[in-house]
């Protein structure tokens, strides 16, 4: 016969407490916290220094003289039998003297930009990441119609495919 001593014994001892697994997150939480404090507030991996910062009172670097030309809005049929339309507007950046030279060949810009889009496959204005590519490629149109140095940039504002 079994002793009572003997089914003491068997019985599975009782389960730990959870007090290290609590310990451990209320750490982890106060490291995490002071690690987004020191990255956030700049202590760690500032891209700016003291000196960089200019003071209100300061002089602050002027912004290069430029000027914008709006290109009036393009809807363009893309697709099988003109099933889809794609919205375009966009604005030239130019410099200060070269605004009227460039809004005089505006014509010329909406005629490259209306013929280079119709010929754009559908799949690829479908296509998020070749807005990049499509809006170097329009650039280079827009120069080759204005000239060497008459435009800087092409900011595209609205490109809308539906």
């Amino acid at each position: 016969m079994p002793d009572k001593t003997d089914i003491q014994t068997t019985v599975e001892p009782a389960k730990k407490g959870k007090l290290g697994l609590i310990v451990g997150l209320v750490l982890a939480l106060i490291g995490a916290g002071g690690a987004f404090f020191t990255v956030n507030s700049g202590m760690l991996f500032s891209a700016e220094s003291e000196h960089d910062v200019a003071a209100p009172g300061e002089h602050t670097e002027q912004l290069p003289a430029i000027s914008f030309v709006p290109i009036p809005p393009i809807v363009v049929t893309v697709g099988p039998a003109g099933s889809r339309q794609l919205r375009f507007r966009a604005e030239v950046e130019v410099a200060p003297e070269r605004t009227e030279d460039v809004a005089m060949l505006m014509p010329r810009i909406l005629d490259v930009l209306n013929g280079y889009l119709r010929a754009v496959d559908l799949a690829e204005l479908e296509n998020p990441a070749s807005l990049i590519r499509l809006r170097a490629q329009m650039l280079r149109r827009i120069q080759i119609v204005t000239g060497t140095g008459h435009v800087r940039d092409l900011l595209i504002t609205e490109f809308v495919f539906s």
